[in-house]
Order: C-alpha cells, then sequence, then structure tokens
C-alpha cells in the first residue's frame, strides 16, 4: 500500500501530511488527541486558555494518545515565556505560533527539541524566521478563516516556496483545504502538507455545538465575509445576523459593545488591566494598530465563544474559511485524516498518466 513521506512528517513525526490548526473554543483536548490518533498533527489552541487550563488540556491528550501533538501560543503574550516553559516541561513535540517569534525564544524551544512552526501571510516573513531557524511554516491564503490577507492561497503558497527554496524549510499550505485533491494540489506545488481549521471544525469529534455545526454546512460558498467589524482586523466569518449588524452598523457603537467584551475577557482570563495593557502594547508595537482595534482584538474571544461554545450564532460569530460552502458531511478525525491521504495519493498517481 502505498504512503506519502514528506518533510513535515519526517519532521514531526506523524504518519500523514495533514494539520489541524489551533482555532480558538474548537481545538480542545478531544479534537486533538483525536486527529494525532488518526495520524495527523493536533494542535491545542492555546490562547482561548489559562496557563492552569492549558496545563489541564496538555494532560488530556497525553492520557488519550502517545501520538505527536502542538500547542498553538500567541508570541506577543504577556505570558508567553511561561507557556513555552509549560510546553518544554510536558514533552510537547510542536510550537506554534501565530505570530513569529522572536530568535531567542525559538533557540530556546530548538534546544529543547521542540519543533517550532509559526504561522506566516507573506514571503518576506517566511524568509524572516527561516534566517531566525524556525523548522517549518504555515503559510495562510485569503481563502481561509480567521485573520488572514487578500492574497490567494494559489498565489502565497508558491510565491513563499520560492523565498525559502534555499533554506530546505518546509512550507505547510492553509486556506482553501479539505480533502485528498487540495494535498495532492499542495504537494504538487511542493508544499509538505496542508493545515485546516474548518474541515476539523466539521468533524463529530469537535465539540462545537451540532446545531453550529449546521450553519456551517448550510454555508453556500459566497456565506462567509472578511469583515474588520470584529476586532478591526480582516476576519474572515459566516454570514449571521450580527455579522451583517456589525458590517452595516456604527464603528462607534461596535467599540461601545467590545469594551464591555474586553471586561468579559478580562474576567474569564484572570488578566489584570495591567497584563491587558501590556499585552495591548505588544500587539499595537507587532501590527501597528491603533488603541481602538487593541480593545476590538480583546472583544474576539468573547464572540466566537459566544458562538462556538455557547451555540449563540445571535449573540457571537463564526470563524470560517471558504471551504464551510463545500463541505456536507461530519465524519471523526479517524475516518478523515486517512480517507485525505488515499485520495491525494490517488491523484498523484493519476496525474502521472499525463506524463508520456
Amino acid at each position: 500500500m502505498s504512503k506519502l513521506k514528506t518533510p513535515l512528517t519526517e519532521l514531526v513525526g506523524i504518519e500523514y501530511p495533514v494539520v489541524q490548526t489551533g482555532m480558538g473554543w474548537v481545538a480542545g483536548a478531544r479534537l486533538v488527541a483525536a486527529t494525532s490518533n488518526a495520524g495527523g498533527l493536533g494542535i491545542l489552541a492555546s490562547a482561548t486558555m489559562t496557563l492552569e487550563e492549558l496545563q489541564t488540556a496538555v494532560a488530556k491528550v497525553k492520557a488519550a494518545t502517545d501520538k505527536p501533538f502542538g500547542i498553538n501560543m500567541r508570541a506577543d503574550a504577556g505570558d508567553a515565556a511561561a507557556r513555552c516553559d509549560l510546553l518544554i516541561r510536558e514533552g510537547v513535540k510542536v510550537a506554534s505560533f501565530a505570530l513569529a517569534p522572536k530568535p531567542e525564544l525559538i533557540a530556546k524551544l530548538k534546544d529543547a527539541g521542540v519543533v517550532v512552526i509559526p504561522s506566516v501571510g507573506l514571503a518576506k516573513h517566511a524568509k524572516k524566521v527561516a534566517s531566525w531557524g524556525a523548522d517549518a511554516v504555515i503559510v495562510q491564503g485569503g481563502e481561509g478563516g480567521g485573520h488572514t490577507g487578500p492574497i490567494a492561497t494559489t498565489l502565497l503558497l508558491p510565491s513563499v516556496l520560492d523565498a525559502v527554496k534555499d533554506t530546505g524549510m518546509p512550507v505547510i499550505a492553509a486556506g482553501g483545504f479539505f480533502d485528498g485533491r487540495g494535498l495532492a494540489a499542495a504537494l504538487s506545488y511542493g508544499a509538505a502538507g496542508v493545515a485546516m481549521g474548518t474541515r476539523f471544525l466539521l468533524t463529530s469529534d469537535s465539540t462545537v455545538p451540532d446545531a453550529v455545526k449546521q450553519r456551517y454546512l448550510d454555508a453556500a460558498l459566497d456565506g462567509t465575509v472578511v469583515s474588520t467589524r470584529v476586532d478591526g482586523m480582516p476576519h474572515r466569518v459566516l454570514r449571521t445576523g450580527l455579522v451583517e449588524k456589525l458590517e452595516s452598523g456604527s464603528p462607534v457603537r461596535g467599540f461601545a459593545a467590545a469594551i464591555g467584551n474586553a471586561q468579559k475577557f478580562k474576567k474569564m482570563s484572570g488578566m489584570t488591566w495591567r497584563s491587558m495593557v501590556k499585552d495591548g502594547l505588544a500587539m499595537r508595537h507587532g501590527k501597528d494598530l491603533t488603541w481602538s482595534q487593541v480593545v476590538m482584538a480583546a472583544n474576539t474571544p468573547m464572540l466566537l465563544k459566544a458562538g462556538l461554545v455557547e451555540g449563540n450564532t445571535e449573540a457571537g460569530v463564526l470563524a470560517s474559511g471558504q471551504v464551510a460552502g463545500i463541505i456536507d458531511s461530519l465524519p471523526s478525525c479517524a475516518e478523515l485524516v486517512p480517507q485525505i491521504a488515499a485520495e491525494a495519493i490517488e491523484h498523484l498517481q493519476a496525474a502521472t498518466s499525463y506524463i508520456v
């Protein structure tokens, strides 16, 4: 039986070159363990967890699987160092970052045997983290959910691959992937694997409420919108009543609501105003944000929690890739991951028939 062997599978020690991304409120212990047990790489989303909650989640994953998994962190968070210490102490295989960590942090993690995989949105950023010693990068095109740029994966991926080809650093493609055809296409471009968020959200192992999953399944290909009204930065979400109100409403009114939600997030996360301001300063410096955008960023976790955890789609937002418009099933991870790999092999083998 044919198998897929790529620089990603070799680097991390996984069976299939398929990564489940660290989606806030979605990528908890159950989904991560299920993904890793299926032969892919599950990544815990720690940004919406306190340090204690992260410790508990790691223990749950380790109790459910002996396969490699990762933790996604915010490099600009005030307690990023403590989270990295936890990761090292617990022997977690992969450190994933939404923003590129500093060279010193990369070196510390690598010295401990941790595989460092930042996410990047431009070729120049991939080149920079490669020079800093990152082991691989995830590059997400505009089709993806969450914070994303306007460049389509079909253009962004080759630009990144060209930028880092002399470094030998594996590139993981994200944005618009959901099946074996996509994995075959990414491998043909030269990527080492694919990372998927929405496809894993829409599995039976995901803890997202069934009614919310149905909202995703009911979405059309034009059923998402890239909004800046959620947290001041581009964010792809399903078109819900709340999103339509945010898009058409007054920015001032949205900002007032954001302050209230920032207060709730402070209480939920156990953060002090001092730590929130410190994180806000780091965000402003790293992303050149206004204070309004910083407050809106603190607003995001609560809006996502309302939708993805509490199932209140009228009061929350539903982060989504465009693939929601084409997905129509809720398989288990144990079914999904091997199926994607098998389909990819079929398509890659079929493509060789064109060579004469």
